[in-house]
């Protein structure tokens, strides 16, 4: 199987055929999609640098995951797990990061500068066996792992199951703001097949129009 690699600020190639395909199936896309115009999922970052950017994010709000992150790279200018390490513990967390991000974001330097992950594999790897290597490293679990598989490699049949975001998304979109279940997410996303990672993206825009970024 052919897959779909993330190229910087490149847009996937598969997205207009996915937009094609979802408005024509599914009455919501189709009157969802046309609002974004030529706004579109765009591949950012290496993956060590998607993967940081992440920790940083987890359970704190989007503005303030900005200020930890810009903190962070004025201690890392480089954004590389060598630099990371180099800075150390004490300068990390200065930057606004608890003891537990701290701990995972050098663990994730480790494992990068170890090599004991295979970045330069998970382009040609299935999603689950990337998301099985990733959830290996500390601080990484199913989620980070499919926004992973999102936002760099720019997969185009993610579901993640457990994004609040999504599931607003088909709250509103779909059961008129009524609560939705996983049951009810993997029902309508049924007819989403293969481009689930576009009708999420679309879905996510319709509650907040600025493209979030990992």
């Amino acid at each position: 199987m052919v897959r779909k690699t993330a190229s910087p600020l490149l847009k996937p190639d598969y997205w207009d055929q996915a937009k094609a395909e979802l408005m024509k199936r599914d009455r919501i896309m189709k009157k969802l999609i046309p609002k974004f115009g030529d706004l579109q999922l765009v591949g950012r970052g290496d993956p060590f640098v998607t993967l940081a950017r992440s920790i940083v994010g987890q359970q704190i709000s989007v503005k303030a995951a900005q200020t930890v992150w810009e903190r962070l790279v004025l201690v890392c200018p480089k954004m590389t797990p060598a630099y990371m390490l180099r800075a150390g513990e004490e300068k990390i967390a200065a930057c606004g990061l608890s003891k537990r991000k701290t701990e995972y974001i050098l663990d994730l330097a480790l494992n990068f500068k170890e090599k004991r992950v295979h970045a330069t594999d998970w382009a040609s790897m299935e999603d689950e066996e990337v998301i099985a290597e990733l959830t290996h490293i500390r601080g990484i679990g199913r989620w980070t792992a499919e926004m992973f598989l999102i936002f760099n490699l720019l997969r185009p049949n993610v579901l993640p199951l457990d994004d609040l975001g999504l599931l607003r998304g088909i709250s509103v979109n779909y059961f008129s703001g009524e609560p939705v279940s996983r049951s009810d997410l993997r029902e309508v996303a049924a007819n989403w097949e293969p481009w689930r990672t576009v009708a999420t993206w679309y879905l996510w825009r319709s509650l907040d129009p600025v493209p979030v970024e990992y």
